[in-house]
């Protein structure tokens, strides 16, 4: 839990208080002002840090309160410290000008240190889907290695055997299922150009894992047929170019044909709204009433657009 009567800008980073708590050790652990000349960030973290709005609130609040909550970290063999939670505290020290960042250094393994570095930051209120994608994958192939099971497999929809039980126990501990945490760990598999798009919400999750089943080139091609067609995929348009990946008839003209159809939506529904609608109608017409008047109206319309076209 954040602490009471913490900074409310640093609420959102202080949670993982509530995992770095768990231990016999750690209320003798000691908090170290560690240069940030000596520490560098996880390798592999999946997380991006950011210098937008909420990095200068955070800049703001060290500036005025210093950082309340230590970053976690662990010895470098090649020197320093690798940092395992809180580099957002860290690159807030470097924009607010403080040269020190208070550290609880702790000795963890591989595995270990990805599984804290992964819950600490999964807390956090706004997560990219690339970033919970990656995430939930570093976190699974190091509870399998953990268990000694298998770390490669093919990530599925519906879930693999071979990493049931490490995928079923990361499912209840992060509350949703374990099909879920696979569908996020298929996003891995698209090329960065399309999981940006997904980040960005240019193309939207469902279709996304579909396309993740593309072959990377067939994955390239998308991306013109989709610049070709004007238009974002449809969950059917993604399902369709899927099936002809693995028929072996994914071509770019195929693509380009799937998703130049109109999608149902576009093809039955108009929407004018009832402002508008208001203006030119008495407030006695039922919408039957206008519906009635405005088809009359096009029918007139489009008998005198065929005349001028006939002349």
């Amino acid at each position: 839990m954040p602490r009471k009567g913490g900074n409310p800008f640093l609420s959102g980073y202080e949670e993982i208080f509530s995992g770095v708590r768990d231990g016999p050790d750690v209320q003798h652990e000691r908090v170290q002002q560690i240069p940030l000349s000596e520490l560098h960030p996880f390798e592999g973290h999946p997380f991006r840090v950011v210098d937008d709005e909420e990095m200068q609130k955070t800049v703001e609040s060290v500036k005025q309160y210093g950082v309340l909550t230590p970053a976690i970290a662990r010895p470098d063999p090649d020197g320093g410290y690798e940092i395992i939670s809180g580099h957002r505290r860290m690159r807030a020290c470097e924009l607010a000008g403080i040269e020190t960042l208070p550290v609880i250094v702790r000795d963890m393994d591989d595995d270990t240190a990805i599984i804290f570095m992964v819950d600490a930051n999964l807390q956090r209120e706004h997560i990219l889907p690339s970033e919970r994608a990656f995430a939930y994958r570093m976190k699974l192939e190091a509870m399998k290695h953990q268990a000694g099971r298998p770390s490669k497999e093919n990530y599925s929809q519906v879930g693999n055997n071979s990493g049931k039980t490490s995928s079923q126990e990361m499912a209840e501990e992060l509350g949703i299922s374990k099909n879920q945490i696979f569908r996020f760990i298929r996003l891995t598999e698209l090329i960065p150009e399309i999981r940006d798009m997904v980040d960005e919400k240019k193309i939207a999750f469902n279709p996304a894992v579909e396309l993740s089943y593309l072959k990377p080139e067939e994955q390239k091609e998308f991306l013109e047929a989709m610049d070709y067609a004007q238009t974002s995929p449809s969950l059917s348009q993604a399902q369709r170019i899927k099936r002809m990946s693995q028929e072996g008839q994914c071509t770019l003209e195929q693509m380009c044909d799937v998703m130049n159809e109109l999608k149902k939506d576009d093809m039955t529904t108009v929407t004018i709204s009832h402002d508008v609608l208001r203006k030119y109608f008495p407030r006695s017409y039922t919408p039957q009433q206008m519906q009635d008047v405005i088809v009359k109206l096009l029918d007139q319309w489009q008998k005198k657009r065929n005349r001028d076209q006939s002349r």
